[in-house]
């Protein structure tokens, strides 16, 4: 009797961890489930936020420029053996109105929801848009050398290529870069504010001028 009665109590603490053991296991299983999906949601729920406000900084950067030069044109059309020349000449004043434009929205970037980072992969180039008013005077020529289409096609390109480089010698490109890199940092601001970690090509962006020496670079 004190045989089974000792048998009965050790199959009872056996059934007791059994089921003591099973409890335990459903906790930590269960624990670890519903953890992780907490984790997951979290993440996907930065992730969305991050995009969000990178979507919102998005926008089309503009500086904008007034450009002014007096142009003299002349052409000569020999005859001859150049004995007989015919003259044609103009005074052009011109005025051209330039945009320097970074589009934000154009920026590529990778984000590692893993790590908290968002790597800008690629930078939009600048846009340049030059629009000329040109005004003719003291225009002169004769039958043997008119002014045609050809011409004022020609007058036009030499007048932009010289506005070119009057916005090469200008702040205004500087000026526009300048502009375009205090919004890119913005990107900067939101990412720190959250806990994540902006790069470009792999490189940390800690500050502003960070930005400002690697797209200048």
């Amino acid at each position: 009797m004190p045989a089974e009665k000792n048998k009965l109590s050790f199959f009872t603490e056996v059934r007791k961890w059994t089921v003591m053991l099973l409890v335990a296991l459903v906790l930590f299983f269960g624990y670890q489930y519903f953890t992780k999906k907490d984790d997951t949601s979290t993440v996907e729920y930065d992730t969305a936020l991050i995009q969000q406000q990178i979507k919102n900084v998005g926008k089309l950067v503009v500086t904008e420029g007034h450009f002014a030069e007096v142009l003299t044109y002349k052409d000569n059309k020999k005859y001859l053996g150049n004995l007989i020349a015919f003259e044609k000449k103009a005074l052009v004043i011109v005025n051209a109105d330039v945009t320097v434009a970074f589009d934000l929205s154009l920026v590529k970037y990778d984000i590692d929801s893993i790590n908290k980072i968002v790597n800008i992969v690629s930078i939009p180039k600048e846009e340049i848009k030059i629009s000329i008013d040109m005004k003719y005077y003291d225009t002169e020529s004769s039958r043997f050398n008119e002014f045609s289409g050809d011409d004022y096609n020609k007058i036009a390109k030499i007048a932009k290529a010289n506005i070119a480089k009057k916005i090469e010698k200008s702040p205004l490109k500087k000026n526009a870069n300048n502009r375009f890199v205090s919004e890119l940092s913005k990107l900067l601001i939101v990412t720190q504010t959250m806990g994540w970690k902006l790069q470009y090509n792999g490189d940390p962006m800690e500050q502003e001028s960070d930005l400002n020496q690697k797209i200048k670079g």
